[in-house]
């Protein structure tokens, strides 16, 4: 008599962990995502778990029937099956300001939140990691802590050009710079100087240089003008970083990239006017047969520039407060417009939380970050499906992009043989409220609480393995750092 092992998705979490991966799974769902579009099948994972193959479901039912009950199967049913989520723009703050972030409730939040790989920026880590010593330091912090998995940005600041080569052989997957004032001293902004030696130090190394792309100008409203206005007012702060700031910035990074083959990435574009400079820097490097992902120009925006715009901010209210600031309702449509133009390349979080005494009514002096990263996924899908977008969407821009971006296209952000088995079973019809009680990041602070959102992640998957189940993360942490040291 033939048996089949089922493993429901409703089974108790603490069955589905007791059997890990001794055995091969085959996860099944009438909704799997892949590049190629959603279809009625399966994935069926090894025992390391790595991806083995991609099914129909006559084949599923075939592996089934020939298993001999040695196959064990998890079926989502209607639930959608995608790769686990990559945020490739979050600040854990640990070491230096784990009270702030630490990587226990970043990649708590993240697991909940159907995201399976984080990468953590330079700053605001107290050191941050802009030495392959200070690398280490971090690397100690999280190793052992992580409910996913982690990967790192080296920074690029005034004087460290002799250790960028150095972090690229740690395995950091880039390095972020600053063209403006970072909010914290141990990570200076960098001028023209800087660059040219930082460029010349990753030229051949197949590496990432990322901007923070927001470049001041004197011509523009002084203090003075902007200190006569209310600072509880948001208006008053989005005076204060005008878009000719990240139009200034993107010409600098543009006149670099005729003169470098190092691939430039921008972080959070809020302004839908630098666009159309980044497609020109992208068409350039094409021109001249540039065979890097995209060109070695690529963009990324964010949840809340997508969400939110700058009429719907109430005064007072700094945890709307972040760096380039969110502009306008024509603005955040025209960013979604490029992005399904194929004119920005992925969408991250930015969590960037702090203490609440940092966030003060005063928007001129508050810290300027918002924490999501538990909630992008649900973010963007509220936003995309009422655009007529499919699931292939969140596959695009928030696995798959992220990944290319950071080099681990081979390892992450899609369903593909010989990447690691990282799942999410997803509810795209369901929707919830996001209240404080659920919010599993440090402090909770975000300017997404009361409202309501669409798409709710049911079970997330990490080689294979469960670490978020309805509600509850696996408390064993099983996450591994990215990283060659």
């Amino acid at each position: 008599m033939l048996v089949v092992c089922y493993t429901s998705v409703v089974l108790d979490a603490n069955l589905v962990v007791a059997m890990a991966l001794s055995d091969r799974h085959l996860f099944l769902s009438r909704r799997l995502v892949t590049d190629n579009g959603v279809t009625d099948g399966g994935v069926l994972v090894n025992e390391r778990g790595t991806i083995e193959q991609l099914v129909t479901r006559e084949q599923a039912d075939k592996i089934i029937a020939e298993s001999d009950g040695k196959i064990k199967v998890v079926d989502g049913g209607e639930l959608a099956l995608l790769a686990g989520v990559v945020d490739s723009h979050v600040h854990v703050n640990e070491p230096g300001r784990t009270a702030w972030e630490g990587f226990r409730t970043a990649t708590s939040a993240a697991a909940a939140g159907g995201i399976t790989t984080i990468v953590d920026m330079p700053l605001n880590s107290i050191p941050p990691t802009t030495t392959l010593e200070n690398l280490k330091t971090k690397a100690s912090s999280a190793d052992g802590n992580v409910y996913v998995d982690v990967g790192f940005w080296g920074g690029v600041i005034v004087g460290n050009d002799d250790s960028l080569q150095d972090l690229v052989k740690a395995g950091v997957v880039g390095f972020k710079c600053f063209l403006c004032p970072s909010g914290v001293d141990e990570f200076p902004n960098v001028g023209p100087e800087d660059l040219e030696k930082a460029f010349a130090a990753l030229e051949g190394t197949g590496s990432v240089l990322a901007f923070h792309a927001e470049l001041d100008d004197d011509s523009k409203p002084t203090n003075k003008k902007i200190k006569k206005k209310d600072p509880e007012e948001y208006e008053t702060y989005l005076e204060s970083r005008p878009p000719n700031m990240e139009l200034n910035a993107v010409s600098l990074i543009k006149d670099f990239v005729d003169k470098t083959d190092v691939r430039v990435h921008v972080v959070h574009v809020s302004s839908s006017e630098v666009v159309p400079l980044l497609v020109k820097a992208r068409e350039s490097r094409i021109s001249q047969g540039h065979q890097a992902w995209r060109a070695g120009v690529t963009a990324e925006t964010c949840h809340h520039y997508l969400t939110l715009s700058a009429d719907q901010i109430p005064k007072g209210r700094s945890e709307y407060k972040c760096a380039p600031p969110i502009r306008d309702k024509d603005n955040k449509e025209k960013l979604w417009e490029y992005l399904l133009d194929d004119k920005l390349d992925l969408v991250v979080s930015d969590h960037s939380p702090c203490t609440p005494d940092l966030k003060c009514s005063n928007n001129l002096e508050a810290w300027g970050g918002i924490s999501s990263v538990q909630f992008g996924l649900s973010l963007f899908w509220t936003g995309a499906s009422s655009r007529g977008l499919d699931l292939t969407a969140i596959t695009k821009y928030m696995s798959s992009g992220p990944a290319q971006l950071c080099g681990l296209q081979n390892r992450k952000g899609a369903l593909k043989p010989g990447l690691d088995a990282d799942l999410i079973f997803f509810d795209p019809d369901d929707t919830f409220v996001v209240t404080k009680e659920i919010i599993r990041h440090k402090n909770k602070l975000t300017p997404y609480i009361g409202k309501e959102l669409k798409g709710v992640v049911k079970k997330t998957y990490l080689r294979g393995r469960l670490i978020y189940n309805d509600g509850e993360v696996i408390e064993d942490p099983k996450g591994k750092l990215l990283l060659n040291i």
